[in-house]
């Protein structure tokens, strides 16, 4: 297999081929303007490492994949064009008033409490832009006020007069009934051609989301247009940067889904986070390879600190209704937690409570930590890490950045000198103890909030940092053992080049299986049949559409299930593809009682209040081959530790005085070897710390396990 798979994040774009039986990892600083600049300087990386040149690796390999922030940091910077709104009469207000929960969703929990200083976001869609056409269908899909057609003429003049760039458009139920969204396309290409008009788009929010709720899919589909103009030119020049270079196949994009596809088949708002996303299927992919059973998926990169779980059998957890930056939207999105807790994670003094806060706001690449020495002004934890001693000021990132100790203390000084009672090193200190605690209650709230035990999770400490705060989060999590896995510097870049191709689609749906008012079972085997069989279709086109061969193609079946009108769904995966009988009927409804009776208790499930299907979900997909991971158990060869290349004076938490570090370089990877803490590993991908009292194991593959040390 020879393959490049990319993760552009915030600070670092992270590149990881597969060279036949070679794996090669390499990292360079994100750049924001073009994002094709950090990506051939960390393709050279590896090239280099390789002894090939750019064009003889890329026109070999069999595909090029990308996990890219270009759709977070557009809606961060709310960089996008100009939307119009063309929506049903009488549902105009739907977007401005967002469910009544505009203040606070995507708030943090500490923000939430604080409501009365809560800021609504800034409108994607300014209300002048916002328009109602007269038309309605009912929750069945039948029409009860036909299209008209008039109307819609005179609202497409006025929207397009007042300078819509894109056009987005939300009907009531249009889920169940496209024909009004639809004509409403019909008309707009009448009366603008695109030999009058351009490009512009006309996004309708049937083809985005496919379950009903019409603020979260006006939602999903005005971000969606948001997005699409950014992520067309962003992609496209990444695509055309592919071409120069050599490489003349299909580019792939990763999805928050999970899978990925080829550009054409990829909505804008299919890649935001779907670097974190990456990082959590190949947690997957290792439990699934090596038996780690449950993990959970820390990620700390340069910007944030991401942290998704995956349970024993391979089965993620997915929100089907996941807030992105501050709106609500209806996409399915595996579950992703994210702290501003990265290396770049900006410290400032919090007032209310007398200490450092740390982050959310981060350095990002550029200017970066102030140690970069490119022009940052603020303490970061990266900073901190210097200070502390943790760090080589001459071999960070293999070298290519030289850190500069004197600028962390001044940044130190000016932003935080004033307020905390500290030296420099004390102060380091508090923002090591204060990031290593807010990852730590990030997991125990994740894990506990759903019903788990960190104790019975293996967790997984990677990205830039990881390694470097895998003790200190241990510590605080109050566990004795973590996983820094192979590759851990770039593993989401790792699990971007180990994706299948994969589709999902989706439909709202009023199937009741069990009617308890008329204790009747459901018997309308054919209409539920109908519409897995379109669903499949939608997936199997798409999939087509990009060179696969039907036999090729597989399915797999999710229905949200609820007891009566219970607002808590339950999402069943079955094995059951079509209902052909009341047996099959039976057989659904028992894997919905005892997957509801796993997650909320056995005896919690009501079937005396009915069951009902609210939505169907099928999942297409194309198996392929990933990367290969190797049993990671720590085995029963113990080698001593190699000769230090160095000492160097370090602080650690708990500790008063100074202690004297001896420093490994990469003859420390070798499987098997043990060092007892206090120590520094400096490979060139990252930066291992043991802390005093805890020990260090190499495994296969460079995978490091970090075990407190008995007594």
């Amino acid at each position: 297999m020879k393959r490049v798979s990319v993760d552009i994040g915030g600070t670092f774009t992270d590149c990881f081929v597969a060279w036949g039986e070679r794996y090669v990892e390499s990292k360079a600083l994100t750049t924001h303007q073009n994002l094709a600049l950090g990506f051939n300087e960390a393709l050279k990386n590896a090239c280099v490492e390789l002894d090939v040149t750019e064009h003889e690796l890329l026109s070999q390999v069999d595909s090029v994949r990308y996990a890219t922030t270009l759709g977070t940091n557009a809606l961060i910077e709310r960089k996008g064009p100009r939307l119009g709104l063309l929506t049903t009469v009488g549902f105009a207000s739907s977007v401005p008033l967002s469910r009544a929960k505009g203040y606070g969703v995507g708030l943090s929990h500490k923000e939430q409490m604080d409501m009365p200083n809560a800021q609504r976001p800034d409108a994607i869609v300014p209300i002048p832009m916002i328009l109602e056409v007269r038309e309605r269908i009912d929750f069945k899909g039948d029409i009860v006020l036909e299209l008209d057609e008039e109307d819609l003429r005179d609202k497409l003049r006025q929207i397009v007069d007042k300078g819509a760039e894109a056009i987005v458009v939300v009907l009531a139920n249009s889920v169940v009934n496209p024909i009004h969204e639809e004509r409403i396309r019909e008309i707009f290409l009448e009366e603008y051609p695109g030999n009058m008009l351009g490009a512009i788009p006309m996004l309708l929010s049937h083809q985005v989301a496919g379950r009903k709720g019409e603020y979260v899919r006006a939602m999903s589909t005005i971000m969606d247009g948001f997005l699409h103009q950014v992520m067309y030119h962003g992609l496209g020049t990444l695509e055309l940067n592919l071409r120069r270079a050599g490489y003349d196949k299909p580019m792939l994009v990763n999805h928050n889904s999970g899978g990925m596809a080829q550009l054409n088949s990829t909505d804008a708002l299919q890649t935001v986070h779907s670097g974190p996303v990456s990082g959590i299927a190949a947690s997957e992919q290792l439990a699934g390879q090596t038996g780690l059973g449950n993990i959970v998926a820390a990620d700390m990169g340069g910007t944030s600190f991401d942290i998704g779980i995956v349970v024993e059998g391979g089965v993620k957890h997915y929100d089907f209704n996941p807030v992105i930056e501050r709106w609500m939207v209806s996409v399915p999105m595996v579950h992703l937690v994210t702290l501003g807790a990265g290396g770049g994670s900006i410290c400032k003094f919090d007032r209310m409570f007398k200490t450092v806060q740390v982050g959310p706001e981060s350095a990002g690449s550029d200017p970066g930590p102030a140690c970069y020495d490119r022009g940052g002004l603020y303490p970061t934890v990266t900073d901190a890490d210097l200070l502390l001693g943790y760090l080589d000021p001459a071999n960070y990132a293999s070298g290519r950045i030289k850190l500069n100790s004197r600028r962390a203390r001044r940044a130190r000084e000016e932003h935080l000198g004033e307020d905390l009672d500290l030296d420099a090193v004390g102060c380091a200190k508090l923002i090591k103890q204060t990031v290593d605690s807010n990852m730590a209650n990030g997991i125990a709230t994740e894990l506990r909030t759903r019903g788990y035990e960190p104790e019975n999770f293996t967790i997984l400490a990677y990205g830039g940092n990881g390694p470097l705060h895998a003790c200190g989060i241990a510590r605080a999590l109050g566990v004795s053992r973590i996983l820094a896995p192979p590759f851990a510097s770039v593993f989401s870049a790792v699990g971007a080049g180990s994706m299948s191709q994969l589709h999902i689609h989706e439909m709202s749906t009023w199937t009741v299986l069990f009617d308890a008012n008329q204790r009747r079972f459901f018997e309308d085997y054919a209409s539920f049949n109908r519409n897995v069989l379109e669903l499949e279709r939608r997936g199997r086109e798409d999939l087509l559409r990009q060179g696969f061969a039907p036999e090729q193609i597989h399915y797999r079946l999710e229905l949200d299930m609820r007891y009566g009108n219970q607002r808590v769904e339950t999402a069943v995966v079955t094995s059951i593809r079509r209902i052909d009988s009341i047996e099959d009927v039976l057989r659904l409804i028992e894997e919905f009682h005892t997957r509801y009776g796993e997650r909320f208790g056995q005896g919690s499930q009501a079937p005396e209040a009915g069951i009902r299907i609210n939505t169907i979900r099928v999942c297409s997909f194309v198996t392929q081959p990933g990367i290969a991971f190797r049993d990671l158990a720590p085995g029963d060869t113990v080698l001593a530790p190699p000769a230090p290349v160095g000492m160097r004076d370090c602080h650690f938490v708990g500790h008063a005085d100074v202690v004297p570090t001896a420093i490994y370089d990469e003859a420390a990877l070798v499987p098997g070897t043990r060092i007892d803490g206090p120590a520094v590993v400096v490979t060139k991908a990252t930066t291992y710390l043991i802390e005093p009292g805890w020990r260090y194991q190499a495994a296969a593959q460079n995978a490091v396990w970090f075990t407190r040390i008995p007594g």
